[in-house]
């Protein structure tokens, strides 16, 4: 959470009878499409967040220092800058892999709950485990959006979750303003209680019955 770069193959020189260079030179190489540059960058960009999440997950954000970043995943300090202008912008990416990586198991296994509030606390509970397999990388990455100076999708795209899979497939833009807030706040209130759960004042178990409560109370009437 890299693979060598291949070395370019050396050119075998062919030495004819009368002492010539016969090289066997290669065709001119053919420019480079979008399209592989484009899957080169997202490559390298991945490499750069896995390498600020591996060290993060061990020291915290405190150990995601951008020159030990660019080192770890294999590329120059002014190209990590140049995809990442600062470390929060970095945390904010990491934390949206993390995002990711849960939507794709929703997708693979879409929670079974009957009502829109079961639904929902089977999302954010799963998402709690999967944040507690790396609980310094969870604390790290929460702390520091909690305080930080940047556009940080990360409540926006909880919120967008619940509504997605509590509400029948409700997006933030066919949403009504009270189903966003609803969502939003249900989210809110998982991020607390994932923060008691790091300090140690909470359990899973309280953790869980907190949020199923506050679902209950919250998205009872979602699609009603």
């Amino acid at each position: 959470m890299r693979t060598p770069h291949a070395g370019t193959a050396a050119v075998p020189a062919l030495i004819g009878p009368d002492g010539g260079d016969h090289t066997a030179h290669p065709p001119p190489a053919a420019p480079v499409s979008s399209g592989v540059r484009t899957r080169s960058q997202h490559q390298r960009r991945k490499r750069i967040v896995q390498a600020a999440a591996a060290l993060a997950s061990r020291g915290g954000v405190e150990a995601m220092q951008m020159r030990t970043v660019a080192e770890r995943a294999g590329v120059a300090l002014g190209t990590l800058y140049r995809y990442f202008p600062s470390k929060m912008d970095l945390v904010v990416a990491v934390v949206g892999e993390e995002i990711d990586l849960l939507e794709s198991s929703i997708e693979r296994r879409p929670p079974s709950a009957a009502s829109p509030p079961g639904r929902a606390v089977d999302v954010l509970m799963r998402a709690t485990r999967g944040l507690m397999r790396e609980p310094e990388l969870a604390d790290a990455l929460i702390r520091s959006l909690i305080i930080a100076e940047v556009d940080t999708p990360f409540g926006d795209r909880m919120a967008g979750l619940i509504l997605r899979v509590s509400g029948d497939g409700l997006t933030a833009q066919s949403a009504t303003e009270e189903q966003l807030a609803l969502a939003g706040s249900l989210a809110s209130v998982w991020v607390h209680e994932l923060l008691e759960m790091l300090r140690g004042r909470r359990t899973y178990e309280q953790i869980q019955r907190r949020i199923e409560i506050a679902a209950e109370r919250l998205l009872a009437d979602l699609v009603a």
